[in-house]
């Protein structure tokens, strides 16, 4: 009877033991996979829908950039503010980003996201081009970005991008989106002061239009949208992208924003 109670007794501590591995096993899974649903800082439980902390304040961001072809090429304009809810961040950011000698972008979105971004795209244009000895068009560097982006839909990666190109083809205009969008057109303008800027595009842009005349095009466009956007402002940033290059056309805009940023308020002429 001794011998009989002892055999029951092992089986049973073998049957917890095997409970309690199972119930180990079962944590550490339910543990991986809250872990893995941990991106970007946010953590969702499921089980229980719970969401993380939220931030104590909203991130509240908005921009005007835009894009058109004509005769000249491509113009890219957009203002230099980055705001920070009711906070400007800084009055003077770079939204049109060179990504190589013949490419632009325009940038929406996060501010770091973007230039991340802009960084990685234009390194893989790098070895692209000392791979193969030539660039990468204007939509293959699209389609790039965009495959690059999948990965990330629906976390809080946020770039809104139009690439702004041209070659001995012509100019292309493309525009790419972390949330998997990939247009190409010959006019977008995006942001939150992208409805005031179109009002303005829309019944000024053709085909014919001169350098001087795309310029002051789109600055007016900037200027109105920056008039009634809140997340828009301070100065306008004009590019041209033609089959030479990208050239700056707000020079003298540029050396007076630098002058009143470091202190020096004199005069600042346009060099040739």
């Amino acid at each position: 009877m001794e011998l009989s109670h002892s055999k029951a007794d092992i089986r049973a501590i073998k049957s917890h033991k095997v409970a309690y591995h199972e119930n180990r096993r079962s944590e550490d899974t339910s543990k991986n996979d809250r872990v893995k649903r941990v991106h970007f800082g946010a953590c969702l439980d499921e089980a229980e829908g719970r969401k993380s902390v939220p931030l104590p304040f909203p991130m509240s961001h908005g921009t005007t950039t835009l894009a058109f072809m004509f005769q000249g090429g491509v113009l890219a304009a957009a203002d230099t503010r980055s705001s920070c809810s009711g906070l400007v961040a800084c009055p003077a950011a770079r939204k049109v980003l060179p990504i190589h000698s013949h490419l632009v972008g325009t940038t929406s979105g996060t501010s770091a996201d973007c230039a991340l971004w802009k960084r990685i795209l234009a390194r893989e244009l790098r070895l692209y081009q000392l791979r193969h000895g030539r660039r990468l068009s204007t939509s293959g560097a699209a389609k790039l970005l965009s495959h690059m982006l999948h990965p990330f839909k629906g976390t809080e990666l946020c770039v809104a991008a139009t690439l702004c190109g041209a070659s001995f083809t012509g100019p292309s205009l493309v525009y790419v989106c972390s949330d998997g969008t990939r247009l190409k057109g010959t006019l977008f303008s995006v942001g939150s002061g992208s409805p005031y800027a179109y009002s303005i595009l829309d019944q000024g842009v053709h085909w014919g239009l001169s350098v001087d005349q795309a310029t002051s095009l789109a600055r007016e466009a900037v200027y109105r949208a920056t008039h009634r956007d809140a997340y828009s402002g301070n100065c306008v940033d004009i590019y041209q992208v033609n089959s030479k290059g990208w050239t700056p056309q707000n020079k003298l805009q540029a050396e007076m924003r630098d002058c009143s940023i470091s202190g020096d308020v004199r005069p600042v002429l346009l060099r040739d």
